[in-house]
C-alpha cells in the first residue's frame, strides 16, 4: 500500500527580530517582521525615530522582503544614519 504524500501548507516562513522568533507570512517585509514581534517597536519605526538593521548591523529598508531565516534587529535612526554615512565616505 502507497501513502500518498501530502506537501505542507506553506503560507509562513521564520525570521527573527531581536533575538524573537515569528512566522512572517509570506510576502511580508521586514517591517511585517517586526511589527509580529514588537508593535511598539514597528510604531517607532514608521515614525522615525527607529530603524531596522539585518545581521550584520547594516541598515535595511522596511519594504525588503523578508526571508526565511532572516536576522532582524531594532536600532536607533541615529545609529542607521551614521552606518548609512559611514558607507558613503
Amino acid at each position: 500500500m502507497t501513502v500518498p504524500l501530502r506537501m505542507p501548507d506553506i503560507s509562513s516562513l521564520r525570521a527573527f527580530v531581536n533575538g524573537r522568533g515569528v512566522d512572517v507570512p509570506i510576502g511580508g517585509t521586514a517591517l511585517d517582521a517586526v511589527r509580529l514581534a514588537d508593535p511598539a517597536e514597528a510604531a517607532a519605526i514608521e515614525a522615525g525615530t527607529r530603524a531596522i538593521a539585518d545581521s550584520r548591523g547594516l541598515p535595511i529598508a522596511g519594504d525588503e522582503a523578508a526571508y526565511g531565516g532572516a536576522i532582524y534587529r531594532t536600532i536607533s535612526a541615529r545609529a542607521a544614519q551614521r552606518a548609512l554615512e559611514g558607507e558613503e565616505t
